[in-house]
């Protein structure tokens, strides 16, 4: 069995949580035989080093012993060391010009990389993420931007305003507590600005999952994307759409209009595709989260010329007819909003929760990743950059690139639970093998292999492409 060390996190404050939790120690140790080695905390992992004492783990600051070496974030390329086995998410795939250094020192050093974002069964599904728990946190985070951008910027106060970021409380059960009670408060009080508020969900996996489970504490209506265009713009209410990628894209070509969506048509052909999200249905939100993968090659869901037309300067178009917008009036609060016809007012839209964060990605106006000690600007569309905090003439966009750290340790314990089962075949692993076939890696393991002793695997092969970069 290898000895396998788990580093401290050290990429910013926040980040605190650890691949394995400590009664999943217990069992790899007690039942398996697994030697483990934890660097000590410091302060920057969620459990304490006495808990993996107890659980059997050897508190050591030097790991050079130990042959795999597994963190959760990028380990800095200066901390490498030769011919080993490392194992954290390395956020190269896409050939992330930021962490290109990275790959080509793990080559130049000999080393094997596993990317837990790689690790997927035989239809491809992950099977060790945080995921969830990005949803979970973001969403906390979109709900708290909300209150933040009616009271501070629109001199709104709402149940909302109450509201912590997801690291302000001490637990994920505490922060459903205060979402609950802060939606029963709104449907008390159902403020005019929040009459309707509808949130839209965009994609389905796992992150979207996570968000609905907390936008769900405010008990909404869930609709389908058709039945938006019904919702009275005056009328009280909480609702829910989810978007799929039917209601994002449409083919370009005209004559295929109103033939049946071929999802695997436009995964192999994004470039046949346009984006219609925006025309159809921004104006209606007052929330968009962003829950979906994303690379250079597909449309992008919200893109600047969307909102800037979103916020004044001309229309989306005939499809669909656009509903009763709302204008501020000034008071000696701050500004309030009242029902006026089209063209006068700010739109609904207040917030972007782009959970996915792909910086000038899928949302063309993030333009940078935050961190939870700053997590939103307002993307001003009069200066056409990003200004922190919530006030100015454009949507509040939440870009947090680490979100499950603000809620460490059920985050930790989620993952442990999921990664704890694949540590036998780790240890056991043949890693000094010829080749990749012959190192006896379970196969999730074996596939999400990046880099093999210092060679990029045949699935990853294109990522050569990127590291002249």
């Amino acid at each position: 069995m290898h000895r396998i060390g788990i580093r401290r996190e050290d990429k910013n404050p926040f980040e605190r949580r650890a691949p394995l939790a400590p009664h999943d120690v217990t069992t790899l140790v007690a039942q398996h035989q697994i030697p483990l080695t934890f660097q000590p905390g410091r302060g920057h992992r969620v459990f304490a080093d006495a808990d993996y004492l107890q659980a059997g783990a050897r508190l050591d600051e030097d790991l050079s012993a130990c042959p795999v070496v597994m963190g959760v974030k990028e380990i800095p390329p200066e901390l490498l060391a030769p011919n080993r086995t490392y194992v954290f998410f390395s956020h190269t795939i896409k050939g992330q010009p930021y962490n290109m250094p990275l790959l080509r020192r793990l080559i130049e050093l000999g080393c094997t990389l596993v990317d837990y974002e790689l690790i997927v069964d035989e239809a491809g599904r992950r099977l060790v993420f945080f995921g969830r728990h990005a949803g979970l946190a973001g969403m906390i985070d979109t709900l708290w931007a909300l209150g933040q951008r009616l009271a501070q910027a629109e001199g709104i106060e709402t149940p909302l305003a109450a509201l912590r970021q997801a690291h302000g409380y001490a637990s994920l059960q505490q922060a459903r507590l205060a979402i609950a009670e802060a939606g029963r408060e709104l449907r008390r009080q159902a403020p005019a600005v929040l009459s309707p508020l509808v949130a839209g969900f965009a994609g389905y996996g796992n992150v979207s999952i996570g968000a609905q489970e907390i936008y769900d504490l405010l008990e909404p209506e869930e609709l389908t994307p058709d039945q938006l265009a019904d919702v009275d713009p005056c009328a009280p209410g909480c609702y829910k759409v989810v978007f799929r990628e039917e209601h994002m894209v449409q083919p370009c070509a005209r004559d295929v209009h109103g033939e049946p969506f071929e999802l695997q048509h436009y995964y192999d052909n994004p470039e046949a595709y346009r984006t219609v999200f925006a025309r159809r249905y921004l104006e209606r939100l007052t929330l968009l989260v962003n829950c979906i993968y994303w690379e250079e090659r597909y449309p992008r869901l919200v893109t600047i010329a969307d909102l800037e037309r979103l916020y004044g300067s001309g229309p989306f178009g005939p499809d669909p007819p656009t509903p009763p917008a709302r204008s501020w009036k000034a008071t000696g609060a701050g500004q309030r909003m009242a029902t006026r016809q089209p063209g006068g007012g700010p739109p609904r839209l207040r917030v972007i929760g782009d959970i996915s964060c792909d910086v000038s990605g899928s949302i063309e106006a993030t333009l940078k990743a935050t961190h939870p000690d700053r997590p939103v600007y307002v993307y001003d569309l009069d200066r056409r950059e990003a200004i922190d905090g919530v006030a100015g003439r454009g949507p509040v966009i939440l870009a947090v690139d680490n979100l499950p750290a603000e809620l460490p340790h059920d985050a930790t314990e989620s993952f442990s639970g999921s990664l704890a089962p694949l540590m036998p075949g780790l240890a056991a692993a043949n890693l000094e093998a010829a080749t990749l076939e012959q190192s006896e890696l379970p196969e999730p393991l074996r596939r999400a292999v990046i880099v093999f002793r210092g060679q990029l695997t045949s699935n990853y092969e294109y990522l050569k492409d990127h590291l002249g970069q």
